[in-house]
């Protein structure tokens, strides 16, 4: 029998006999290994533990520590609540069953209507299914077969699926008397999986689609112990409280005006103060590193977009065209092609690249009803877009800039922690290989450069080229989708880009992609829910507000709010008839950093009473030491 031989992560080898399982190689370095793999990369594809590796292999065994293994992890549960589902409601029709960043789902059609009330019996049911400790197995059928099995059934939604099928030899997944259509991987036993909970029920449409029939959405979670199921109900509580949502309406940042209809953005004075506080900071950060702030229109010539690619690889998340004397104009769903044109407007000589040219530019994509998420996912918003047009041999040196530009703008917004993905070539791309090779290592050594720890995201770029994804992970450790850099060798060729080189020959620009803090409307969301809208005071909407003890002391609090208004504090005066304490509450709720309580004594000295919402009291102070001391602390932006 030919021996086949094992490499693993740290470079070691192993020599084992013919044919080896990913469960067998954890077994031959130890027990504890064993008991707690979950699933095995061979070469870069994740695989059961069952799957037999019959040649030489890269082999990577993963824990539940490793997202990897959650993802398995979650899966394999998502087909156990469904198996439970199926055992209690026998006629429940099953669709799909994803993971999720927050746990899995099941889209079920049923006559029965699922409510809260029911979680606690298919809880129980699930909790027979892993002490039962299913073997789970892998088996190819034929299209017929898989055909045949929900034709019996009934189930036009698998039925569909399957149609979609090309390949003859098609996944499904057993587990005791249950079977479902699925790619896998899943984790070796149902008995591998410790708790799962049921968290919500909602109704979806079918493919998303609001013209399909309206299922019912069983959403849940899997843990590894009761005690990580109690963190997860503090992690919960805390996120309820630091919702941007609920948190944007105290604080009177934004609405969105069903009139207007969904997705659409409307930012209140005090979001506008947040908004221009952030803008007027980002446009400072670029001009200081030679980037040029630009406006562009909001909609163009249909075929614009056809050059560009983004109506055959982008047309699902764009707005249909309007007719305007005859021809087809399409709102912008990005700002590139506009900087196209912009270059294109004259030649271009090597001397003059790098351009780099910024835009505050709002777009348009449509995203379904059902994904919408307040400031989060909308449909209208502002991208920090930039585009870098370089030579070759400067690209490294903009990419490394770009990343250190990126990094500098988190931490300054509080963002200490951040995970960063190399996204690679998806299944549907424009241009050749071997450019995505040469852009692909581009970043890579960007990322070198910076001493960055990365993790690959196999067919996660965009369709004209790869890039890096940072993802904030915030105060209370979610993951935010944060700072994106691309390099593209595409659009130069398809808008036939051209620079004059030291040669006097024409030569192709490289251009890089790159927002280091993605849209406005989705980085205040996440800055809301960061700091639970207890902002830095740099940042506060309202920095000070000026309180009256009487009606006598209005005439002095206007002055003080005069004065800090001329030296563009952010101030309000509350010279209202209502009591002290009633006044510092409001403030509190609306979390001003900072109070200035005006009464006799303080008309007669000349002074303020300076509290911070914390409940400090400062003390008394002249109002110009108050308003010295409150600058200094801005201009720290501590």
């Amino acid at each position: 029998m030919d021996k086949i031989n094992i490499e693993f992560p740290d470079g070691s080898r192993k020599e084992f006999p013919g044919s080896v399982t990913g469960l067998e190689i954890a077994a031959s370095i130890s027990e504890r290994l064993k008991r707690e793999s979950l699933v095995v990369s061979v070469n870069g594809e994740l695989q059961d533990l069952s799957f037999p590796i019959d040649r030489d292999a890269k082999v990577l065994l993963f824990t539940i520590k490793d997202p990897e293994a959650r993802e398995v992890y979650r899966h394999t549960s998502s087909h156990i609540m469904a198996q439970a589902v199926k055992r209690l409601f026998p006629d429940a029709l099953l669709t799909i069953g994803p993971a999720v960043d927050e746990g899995f789902y099941y889209d079920i059609d049923s006559s029965h209507r699922f409510t809260e009330a029911d979680f606690p019996l298919i809880e129980e049911e699930i909790r027979k299914i892993i002490k039962e400790d299913l073997p789970i197995s892998r088996k190819l059928l034929s299209k017929q077969e898989a055909l045949a099995l929900y034709t019996k059934e009934g189930n036009p939604y698998k039925l569909e699926i399957i149609g979609g099928i090309q390949d003859d030899g098609i996944s499904f997944y057993y587990q005791g008397e249950f079977a479902d259509l699925c790619r896998g991987p899943h984790l070796p036993s149902t008995g591998r999986v410790k708790l799962i909970k049921l968290l919500s029920v909602a109704g979806a449409y079918w493919r998303g689609s609001e013209k399909n029939k309206m299922l019912q959405r069983l959403y849940a979670e899997a843990f590894g112990s009761e005690q990580q199921w109690k963190d997860y109900l503090k992690r919960k509580e805390e996120a309820e409280k630091r919702d941007h949502r609920r948190i944007g309406k105290d604080l009177d940042l934004y609405s969105i005006n069903e009139e207007a209809g969904p997705g659409l953005v409307f930012w209140h004075p005090n979001g506008s103060a947040l908004r221009s506080v952030i803008e007027d900071f980002w446009r400072r950060e670029h001009q200081k590193r030679g980037y040029q702030i630009m406006y562009t229109p909001h909609i163009a010539n249909a075929k614009l977009w056809k050059t560009s690619g983004h109506l055959e690889n982008y047309g699902e998340n764009m707005y249909s065209p309007m007719d305007i004397d005859g021809t087809d104009f399409i709102i912008k769903p990005m700002n590139c092609p506009f900087h196209i044109l912009i270059y294109k407007d004259r030649l271009r000589s090597y001397r003059e690249l790098p351009f780099r040219w910024a835009e505050l530019g709002t777009v348009y994509r449509y995203e379904k009803s059902g994904v919408l998420h307040g400031m989060l996912r909308v449909r209208g918003f502002t991208q920090d877009d930039a585009h870098i047009f370089c030579r070759l041999d400067q690209l490294e040196h903009e990419l490394d800039d770009t990343l250190s530009l990126a990094f500098y703008m988190l931490k300054t917004f509080g963002f200490e922690h951040y995970k960063i993905m190399l996204a690679t070539r998806p299944e549907k791309y424009v241009g050749d290989q071997a450019g995505w090779e040469k852009a692909t290592n581009a970043l890579r050594s960007a990322l070198a450069s910076q001493k960055a720890d990365f993790t690959l995201d196999e067919g996660g770029g965009a369709f004209y080229g790869p890039k890096i994804d940072i993802k904030l992970v915030d105060a209370i450790g979610r993951e935010w989708q944060g700072p994106t850099i691309q390099v593209d060798f595409n659009l130069p060729e398809r808008f036939q880009m051209e620079y004059i080189g030291q040669d006097g020959k024409p030569h192709r620009p490289v251009m890089v992609h790159r927002a280091v803090l993605g849209s406005m409307e989705r980085f205040v969301g996440t800055l809301v829910e960061h700091y639970g809208g207890r902002f830095p005071l740099w940042l506060a909407p309202v920095q000070v507000l000026v309180l009256t003890l009487g009606a006598q002391h209005a005439a002095f609090a206007a002055e003080v709010r005069d004065l800090f208004q001329q030296a563009l504090v952010r101030v309000e005066l509350d010279d209202t008839e209502n009591k002290l304490g009633y006044k510092v509450r409001e403030a509190q709720v609306r979390q001003i950093p900072y109070m200035l309580v005006i009464g006799d004594r303080e008309v007669e000295d000349k002074t303020v009473s300076v509290r911070s919402r914390s409940g400090e009291n400062i003390g008394a102070l002249t109002a110009r030491a108050a308003l010295d001391r409150i600058l200094n602390e801005i201009a720290s932006k501590q």
